[in-house]
């Protein structure tokens, strides 16, 4: 059995777009263990929603964030189309996309907050954003609206 991007199906990019944030939780909990154990950060000092750590360990708090933050949505048009029966090659296409997108904006994310990284990790939140609706656009058409009329 090989692994190629067209063989993903719709609900494996759905899983692995959850075990990627799962993989972003559990590097937090690394990073925050490790300035906990060197006294880097007092007891409580982790508060939410506040900047704290390295600007580095802040970039990966939001790109955990902006995983959480996707993932209902995705989930939704993936489950949608499973329920709808939505058989398009182009839906396995685009949710491969979406997961592959989304791995690229966190890792430019969490690798670097200069200008020009932004502006790729804003592209690649582009890319995820269009291939959701695409992928919606095609579960609203198996279950009878149709934009085209």
């Amino acid at each position: 059995m090989t692994f190629t991007l067209a063989t993903l199906s719709p609900i494996a990019s759905l899983v692995l777009f959850a075990v990627w944030g799962l993989l972003l939780v559990i590097s937090i909990g690394t990073w925050r263990l490790a300035m906990a154990v060197t006294g880097n950060v007092p007891q409580g000092g982790f508060n939410p929603g506040t900047p704290h750590g390295s600007a580095a360990y802040w970039r990966l708090n939001r790109a955990h964030m902006n995983v959480v933050e996707n993932l209902p949505f995705f989930g939704a048009i993936v489950l949608g189309g499973m329920i709808a029966n939505v058989q398009e090659p182009n839906f396995q296409l685009l949710a491969s996309i979406v997961l592959l997108a989304r791995i690229a904006q966190t890792i430019i994310h969490v690798t670097s907050g200069a200008q020009v990284a932004i502006l790729l990790r804003f592209s690649a939140y582009l890319v995820q954003v269009f291939s959701m609706l695409g992928m919606a656009a095609m579960v609203l058409q198996a279950t009878g609206l149709n934009f085209a009329k």
